[in-house]
């Protein structure tokens, strides 16, 4: 429960205002309730997505990761959902952070998983299984057009356990993959 004159940060989905501002029926009621704090936006990114910037920036752009994280801030900041950002070269962590991302949507405290899988996109049956069996909202996201590269990429096999799939829009499709998801 609040109390008066305690600053509660956060943002009131309801009115589309921060939770100091709002005068909804919680807000008059004195509680802070889960509907109205902030979602987590959990973004995941696979193998050698610490080298972008220097990887095949013909391919993946002259951005690094950081700015990549700088844009999901900026547009998690607009659409009123807090921001993990992680990066991991290894499969199992992966799968760690999807079954906890399937429980933190149970709880409320997170709006779902955007997925940058690397090459593990086109390998992984774990990634598919997890995604599943955690019940999570994900959207896969490529930053290259992946169909249009080498026929080895054309499959991924976490397509059918994601919501959506969005490839090719470079670096700016993480924060589209961040509305999309808001809206959800």
């Amino acid at each position: 429960m609040v109390m008066a004159g305690e600053e509660v940060i956060g943002f009131c989905r309801a009115e589309g205002i921060g939770w100091a501002a709002c005068r909804c029926k919680f807000a008059k009621l004195g509680r802070y309730v889960p509907s109205h704090s902030m979602k987590t936006a959990l973004v995941l990114n696979g193998p050698n997505l610490n080298l972008l910037g220097t990887r095949e920036p013909q391919v993946y752009g002259s951005q690094t990761l950081a700015d990549v994280e700088q844009l999901c801030a900026q547009a998690c900041k607009a659409h009123g959902l807090k921001l993990d950002f992680r990066q991991s070269n290894h499969e199992g962590v992966l799968v760690d952070w999807i079954q906890e991302a399937g429980r933190g949507q149970q709880d409320g405290s997170v709006a779902g998983v955007i997925l940058n899988a690397g090459a593990y996109t086109h390998t992984s049956v774990a990634l598919h299984d997890a995604i599943k069996g955690a019940g999570v909202t994900l959207i896969e996201l490529h930053i290259s057009n992946v169909h249009a590269r080498e026929a080895f990429r054309h499959h991924s096999c976490i397509s059918a356990a994601a919501r959506a799939v969005m490839a090719g829009f470079g670096v700016q499709g993480y924060p589209l993959a961040i509305a999309a998801l808001a809206g959800f």
